[in-house]
Order: C-alpha cells, then sequence, then structure tokens
C-alpha cells in the first residue's frame, strides 16, 4: 500500500512538537514510525568537536527511556564522517563494523548485530546533532526507509534545538535559586557587620582601603586571627564596581583537604564517588564579583597550584572536566600567618606568593587600638541584645571600661565579641562588671575610689573616666613622651578629638 508522505510528515511532526520533554516526544515518535519501518532504539547523539566525540544524551525504547550523559571518542575517520561537508543527510549503515562512528557506538552500547538509519541534525546551516534509529539484526534498513526518515529532518532539528534551549533555561533556572541561597547564607552570615574605629584606630588602613577598592588589583590582608580582615575585605568589596555581584568567602583552612578542588572549582557529574551532579565551585559562583580567601597560607600543595592559574588565566576547570570555563574575578586573600617565611620554608609557593601580594594591608590588632574597645563594646552590646532578645540595654558598672583597656586581647575584636555575649548572659539586668576576664589587672580610676564605686556609669562617662585618670598620672600633658596620649597608646590628635566631643578641657583650658 503506498504511504502518504504528507499524512506521515503531518503525524510526525505533531509528535514531534507534542511535549518540549525531549524523551517523551521521542517516545511517542517510536510508536508511530514502527508501523513504517523497523525501529528497535532511537538514540540522540550531539557532536563535541571540541572532545572529538560524540555524546549520547538520550535512548529511547518502546517501553522505557533512558536521559544519560554517555561519551564516546572517535577515530579521525569518525571526526570527519562529522565535520567533512558533503556526508548524506541520512545514511543507511547495515553493518556497524563498517561504519567509522556507528562501530564506536554499538560497541559502546553493546549493539554489534544492529542496523542503523543515522540522521544528522542540520538547522539554518548548523549541525545540531544526530538522530539515529536501530534495529536488532544486519540488513535492516532500505533506501525507502531512508527517505522517509529524511522527510522529518526539519522537525526534528527544531525540536532538538528548543528541547536544548529550554534545558538551557531550566539548567539557569536552577543556578539561579542555587546562587540565591548560598548569596542568602552568606547574607545572613553578615547581617549586622559594620566597621567600628574608622576614624580612630582603622582610620589608616581605611584609607589604603578607599584607595585599592575601586581597582581590580589583588589584595593581602595580614593580622593576627580575630582581628577583623573578613570585615575588611567586605568593605573592599562593596566601595568598589563589583559591589553588585557576590562576595564568596573562602574558608580555606576549614575546608577537608580532598573536598578542596571540588569546593573551589566544582567538579563534573561521576568525577569521583558520590559526585552524582554536576556542582559549581565558589570560584564559578563569585563570577563577575569576589572571592575572600580567609587563611590562604593553610592551602595544600596541590590548590596552591590551580590558585595560581585561576589568578593568572581567569579560568578554572572543574574536577573531572576538560573544558577550561573562564571566570571573572578579584582576589582577596587574608592570613595571620608570615608567608615569606612560609616560602622561604618551601610550605608556600614563591610565584603565588608574588601574584596575591600586590597590595599589603596590615589591620593592627585590638591591644594596638584600644582607643576603639568603647566603641566596641557598645556596638557589640547593641548586636547581642537583639540576638538574646534582651528588652534593654544594660548599664556599665564603674571600671568596667578600664578592665577592658588593661587587657591585652589576644583574640583581638573576635574575644572581645565573645566576652560581652558572655557578660550580657552572666548578667541580665544588672550592670556590666567584666570581672571574669582573666588576665585583666584590677585598675581602679581614683574618681571612683573616692566614694563613686556603686554608681553604673554609661559609655561615654567610662570612657571619659579611663581619659582623665591618664591626664593626671601624665600632669595634664596631652603630648610627647610619658603624655596623656602614649600612655593610651593612641594618636595626640585623636585623643584631643575624643577629649573634645566629652568636654575634657586640655593645654590652656585645663589650666
Amino acid at each position: 500500500m503506498p504511504i502518504n508522505e504528507n499524512e506521515f510528515f503531518r503525524q510526525m511532526t505533531l509528535l514531534i512538537c507534542s511535549s518540549l520533554d525531549l524523551e517523551t516526544a521521542l517516545q511517542r515518535s517510536l510508536h508511530y514510525l514502527v508501523k513504517y519501518m523497523p525501529v528497535d532504539s532511537i538514540f540522540l547523539h550531539l557532536y563535541e568537536k571540541s572532545l572529538g566525540a560524540i555524546r549520547t544524551i538520550t535512548e529511547v525504547k518502546a517501553e522505557e527511556t533512558r536521559t544519560m550523559e554517555k561519551i564516546t571518542p572517535l577515530t579521525r575517520e569518525g571526526r570527519d564522517s562529522f565535520e567533512k561537508p558533503g556526508v548524506p543527510n541520512v545514511r543507511i549503515v547495515n553493518s556497524p563494523e563498517q561504519d567509522p562512528v556507528i562501530k564506536k557506538i554499538a560497541e559502546s552500547f553493546n549493539m554489534p548485530n544492529s542496523s542503523a538509519l543515522v540522521m544528522r541534525l542540520v538547522i539554518e546551516g548548523a549541525r545540531l546533532g544526530s538522530l539515529t534509529l536501530t534495529a536488532d539484526g544486519k540488513d535492516r534498513y532500505t533506501d525507502e526507509h531512508a527517505r522517509l526518515f529524511a522527510l522529518l529532518n526539519e522537525p526534528f532539528a527544531i525540536a532538538l534545538s528548543n528541547a536544548l534551549a529550554y534545558q538551557q533555561v531550566i539548567r539557569l533556572k536552577d543556578m539561579l535559586t542555587d546562587d540565591n541561597r548560598y548569596l542568602n547564607q552568606e547574607l545572613l552570615r553578615m547581617s549586622g557587620e559594620e566597621i567600628v574605629g574608622t576614624d580612630f584606630g582603622l582610620k589608616d588602613v581605611m584609607e589604603m582601603v578607599r584607595k585599592v577598592a575601586p581597582l581590580e588589583s589583588p589584595v593581602l590582608l595580614l593580622g593576627e586571627t580575630g582581628a577583623g580582615k573578613g570585615v575588611i575585605a567586605s568593605a573592599i568589596h562593596y566601595l568598589s564596581p563589583r559591589r553588585k555581584g557576590p562576595f564568596i568567602t573562602v574558608n580555606s583552612g576549614a575546608i577537608p583537604e580532598t573536598l578542596i578542588d571540588s569546593e573551589l572549582f566544582g567538579h563534573e557529574k561521576g568525577a569521583f564517588t558520590g559526585a552524582i551532579e554536576q556542582k559549581r565551585g565558589r570560584f564559578e559562583r563569585a563570577n563577575h564579583g569576589t572571592v575572600f580567601l580567609d587563611e590562604i597560607g593553610e592551602l595544600p600543595p596541590h590548590a596552591q597550584i590551580r590558585m595560581l592559574r585561576v589568578l593568572q588565566e581567569k579560568e578554572i576547570e572543574r574536577v573531572g572536566g576538560t573544558k577550561a570555563i573562564p571566570v571573572d574575578i578579584r582576589i582577596i586573600a587574608a592570613t595571620h600567618r608570615n608567608l615569606q617565611d612560609m616560602v622561604r620554608e618551601k610550605k608556600f609557593r614563591e610565584d603565588l606568593w608574588f601574584r596575591i601580594n600586590v597590595f599589603p594591608i596590615r589591620v593592627p590588632p585590638l591591644r594596638e587600638r584600644k582607643e576603639d574597645i568603647p566603641s566596641l563594646v557598645y556596638y557589640f552590646i547593641n548586636k547581642k541584645m537583639k540576638q538574646l532578645k534582651l528588652p534593654a540595654a544594660p548599664e556599665l558598672s564603674a571600671g568596667a571600661i578600664d578592665r577592658l583597656m588593661t587587657y591585652h586581647w589576644p583574640g583581638n575584636v573576635r574575644e572581645l565579641e565573645n566576652v560581652v555575649e558572655r557578660e550580657l548572659i552572666l548578667n541580665k539586668g544588672e550592670p556590666l562588671t567584666f570581672g571574669l576576664l582573666a588576665g585583666a589587672d584590677e585598675v581602679t580610676p581614683p574618681e571612683i575610689l573616692a566614694g563613686r564605686a556603686n554608681e553604673p556609669a554609661n559609655l561615654d562617662k567610662a570612657t571619659a573616666l579611663h581619659i582623665q585618670r591618664a591626664l593626671q598620672k601624665a600632669n595634664g600633658i596631652v603630648h610627647g613622651p610619658g603624655g596623656a596620649a602614649a600612655i593610651l597608646g593612641i594618636n595626640p590628635s585623636t585623643l584631643r578629638s575624643k577629649m573634645k566631643k566629652l568636654g575634657i578641657p586640655y593645654g590652656r583650658k585645663r589650666g
């Protein structure tokens, strides 16, 4: 019985375009095709020119479909059959061993005795891939089957193009959801952070931040643990042109060595046991933004090598992948270790050291900027009040600030934050004394010894008492050796500014 080609084309086009889910559309098509030609399976292949291989993405049978990512390397002859013009649009391959492409696919899928009908999917001159029909046994396909199958080139090509575009939209949507989830966690972690001491102890640091923030240069933050390097890194990002992009933090010492490559650079599906899906690493997430590499001195040697490539080439390669992925990122690194000593000891790569040490900024420890302690205490009290759901801000007992100012703070700002939180928990509703601060000198200002020891003091009052005590010890001298500024460890002009704000006379006014 003659075949009505118009009806065949119309019905097949309706089936091919019946679903954006390509597997569903192909399975519906298979059930119709078997009326006109032998078909046991339909395979959809994409040609990866950069790999010189076929990537099979779908296998459809009458009762099942399989989505996959199976790579089949091709010989030179096989690659030529894809790349050279003049190859028939539909090829009959009744003996797989005689065709360089189908031979490899038949071996890969254990189908040595099958016949195949192979259609090149081309739209607007661009080769998208191939659609292959297979039937068990040899010599199953004829020229009539090939002619009929060739009618479907354009519908299949359009369907493939639309399906690939749809999958890309879904992938980008999933990436966006993933990014939003990740960035929301980062924002929650960073919420409430601000820089205290920009006009006093961190004035010089912030001046350097303002100079380097608008540039693309790498920045290296040096300083002790807990000094606030992460807050400074965040300030550089949010003062830069990249402020609308992501700010991704990597704690180099907190990631297990076996996972660090996957965390930083991502991995492909199946790259190792447990890699059940593709994953983007921190660098890929930070595209068009900033990566903050905290404690970069803790990076293992193999990760240092890959880090150097990121800095030099601005590209990464996922674990298990072969494709270079460009990334547009700025690097801010931080460490509490002496990287120069590590370079001399062969524990840190010298070439990586040169790349990150473009603009070093030293963040001073808290003991070198004690003039910031009253402001930091005020800031942490307000921050912790919200977290602990306290109804009102507690007062500071007389001598509390002095006790904090005389402590050496080995844990820096982070330790001060913990001390404030502990004091709020222990002294709910009572003035804060910081009496449990280990190692603090028990020093009490003369004014308090005069009979005001039980009177609570606010922060400004406590700061004023501390400055007056230093002035008394220095016989009213602000500047110079033995002056109040030297005793307090702050700049004389900074001290005068504080005294003016607190109404403490100095110079002739004091006299």
